[in-house]
């Protein structure tokens, strides 16, 4: 017996869309990208320093997905991992945040700044700096901390919310000396305007930014909405001006519990001369 034209049209359509379900709930959430860039000079095999962006984790609970993360951070052993805002979301998670610091190399130095979620979720700010500062983390809110790695320089200035907060540029570079490299953590990809407009005294290399998760859902180049502060970024590289600007698309979720065609991801610079 064969099966009629509009069985196969229904069973067909039923197929598709347990796929679309599967990926936009499963496998753009869950299954991260890692995405490699090499700046300047660097090669697969010669740079100078390692920074490894996490972006927009809205963490809740600590589940396979991010153990592998942090297994896949222990085994990269970057010299920095940048944390560019909205780790959490809400003052319960508070503890999650910890449990997900406990899986990482504590050796591992680690700079984050805020995002409008820690504002809008409550969270302790002391608290969420105590905790930070734990597991080798300095928060960057209106200042500047340099590194040192094998004899390189790298100074990480990390703004306010530009949402929730109180960004101020000016008064975080203030303390800022020369370095090999200077990178701008900007949880909102719009403050880099401002930010461009105030180059005078100091060279940027990067600004990295997160908030828009790609859109989280991007149906064919149509996103339903960005949030505020994204300002005309999306995703990726921005190099029409100066700072250049990477916008990370994330690893978490907002409002709704899916990604479509914005597939989590984790990015690796490698810096050179």
């Amino acid at each position: 017996m064969t099966m009629s034209l509009k069985k196969i049209l229904g069973v067909g359509a039923l197929l598709t869309t347990g796929i679309l379900l599967a990926n936009a709930f499963w496998i753009e959430r869950y299954f991260i990208r890692v995405k490699e860039y090499r700046i300047n000079s660097a090669k697969k095999n010669v740079w100078d320093i390692k920074v490894v962006q996490l972006s927009d984790l809205h963490l809740r609970s600590i589940n396979r997905p991010l153990q592998q993360l942090a297994k896949m951070l222990n085994e990269l052993q970057p010299d920095l991992i940048l944390i560019t805002g909205d780790t959490i979301d809400d003052a319960e998670y508070t503890s999650v945040l910890e449990d997900f610091l406990k899986l990482l190399d504590k050796n591992i130095e680690k700079a984050a700044v805020l995002g409008n979620g820690e504002y809008t979720g409550k969270v302790n700010l002391g608290l969420l700096e105590s905790i930070y500062e734990g597991y080798n983390t300095r928060l960057l809110i209106n200042e500047t901390k340099r590194y040192l790695f094998r004899g390189q320089s790298i100074s990480i200035t990390g703004t306010d919310d530009f949402i929730k907060g109180k960004p101020d540029f000016e008064a975080a570079i203030k303390e800022y000396q020369e370095s090999d490299y200077h990178i701008v953590l900007s949880h909102c990809p719009e403050y880099r305007d401002h930010i461009s407009r105030h180059m005078d005294n100091v060279r940027v290399d990067l600004v990295l930014s997160g908030h828009t998760h790609g859109g989280q859902i991007n149906i064919m180049g149509h996103i339903p909405t960005l949030p505020d502060g994204s300002g005309s970024y999306l995703n990726g590289w921005y190099k029409e001006k100066l700072p250049h600007l990477y916008v990370s698309k994330g690893l978490g979720t907002s409002i709704f519990p899916v990604r479509f065609g914005a597939r989590a991801e984790m990015a690796v610079f490698y810096l050179a001369k």
